[in-house]
């Protein structure tokens, strides 16, 4: 089936544009754009710049997807904007390209980008996200995968955010956020697991338990850091998911809200 584009769209000649794709009316595709079959452009919304956009997403109304970073370097250095696929993008969205020359903003895939959501030059945001509105990503942020940015969340340049975490609504972020937990404050600090995530995500009680565990050392019993992470370390490191949680601990850059 071939793509169907409304004839008020503004689509270049250039744009590789795949079969079974719908183009809404007032919508700007440019000339290296790149969408793959199945997606949804909805009117008004803007694909410019290098990006590749995958399978099946839905791209709402007014989203400006591959514009310039926002970032006083950039000096008009080729970057790009990669989007995989079941993407849904919702109405405002602004996603912008890498800095440097040849650098890259990744988006995974099926992940729920709420109104108003802004993710900025040289981020990575993995696989099942869900950012609610007006989650603000500035440059060089990592999300991994199944995290919830809540609502109006604010998140400090290169920060992380580990797997099955959950950052409560209009929280400031500035450190790394590690996998499991729930997060929230200003600035955010962990404040305990996540026990629904992890429970909708399938684990077993035995692994729950031993995160339970691990979260009390390292975060609620007031031992210094190193001596945390040696009890964690030699009690518990045998189960994968310990041994990630401290792998992301002991690399953090930023320091971890405890």
């Amino acid at each position: 089936m071939a793509a169907k584009i409304d004839k008020k769209a503004i689509v270049d000649k250039k744009a590789e544009i795949d079969s079974n794709v719908i183009v809404g009316p007032y919508a700007i595709i440019g000339p290296a754009a790149k969408i793959g079959s199945g997606c949804i452009i909805d009117a008004f919304a803007q694909v410019v710049g290098n990006t590749t956009i995958g399978k099946n997403n839905h791209i709402f109304s007014y989203a400006a997807l591959g514009n310039i970073p926002q970032d006083l370097k950039y000096k008009g250095e080729e970057s790009f904007l990669v989007i995989g696929s079941n993407n849904t993008i919702r109405e405002f969205v602004t996603m912008n390209l890498g800095t440097e020359n040849g650098s890259k903003t990744i988006i995974g895939n099926n992940n729920l980008i709420m109104a108003y959501s802004h993710i900025a030059h040289d981020c990575f945001v993995g696989n099942d996200n869900v950012l609610a509105n007006c989650a603000t990503l500035a440059g060089h942020v990592t999300i991994e995968d199944r995290v919830t940015v809540g609502g109006i969340v604010a998140i400090h340049q290169f920060c992380r955010l580990g797997t099955l975490s959950m950052i409560g609504g209009c929280s400031k972020v500035v450190q790394d956020v590690p996998p499991y937990s729930v997060s929230d404050g200003h600035p955010t600090v962990v404040r305990g697991l996540n026990l629904i995530g992890l429970r909708r995500a399938n684990f077993s009680q035995n692994t729950i338990s031993a995160l339970k565990k691990a979260f009390k050392l390292l975060f609620f019993e007031n031992h210094p850091l190193t001596k945390a992470k040696e009890l964690v370390s030699k009690e518990l490191a045998s189960l994968k998911e310990v041994s990630y949680l401290l792998k992301f601990v002991s690399s953090s850059e930023r320091g971890i809200g405890r």
